[in-house]
């Protein structure tokens, strides 16, 4: 697991202010939207002090997201899902190479073995 790929940025990107909810948001996967609106929410609700300082330490101690972090969305989402849960994204990957490979075994048995089809075919094709 890469660990660069598994920790929180600032996401100055997409980012309104100094991107912290946007990188929270990349983090956890949520919509940047719903993480802002918890943020005002738990602001106003009276955690104003704490959340104002919580968001300021973030600003100031998370490291910038690299450019180019993730070569497609899709990619993005495979992280998200490491993150939020990693033995089930290796079980997704186990079960993903057990079906490659039974495919391949299926593959290989066909050619391999004494199909008259498939010899009548290359036949005709001399």
């Amino acid at each position: 697991m890469s660990a660069s790929r598994t920790k929180l940025y600032l996401d100055k990107q997409h980012g309104k202010w100094s991107g912290v909810c946007a990188g929270i948001a990349d983090y956890t996967g949520v919509d940047v939207m719903w993480i802002r609106i918890g943020a005002v929410i738990l602001t106003l609700a009276g955690g104003f002090p704490w959340t104002v300082i919580a968001y300021f330490m973030i600003a100031w101690m998370a490291p910038t997201k690299p450019i180019g972090l993730y070569e497609t969305a899709e990619d993005a989402k495979f992280w998200q899902g490491v993150r939020s849960n990693p033995k089930r994204s290796t079980g997704e990957v186990r079960s993903k190479m057990r079906d490659i490979d039974r495919r391949l075994a299926d593959i290989e048995t066909y050619y391999t073995s004494r199909n008259t089809r498939l010899a009548n075919e290359i036949d005709s094709l001399r």
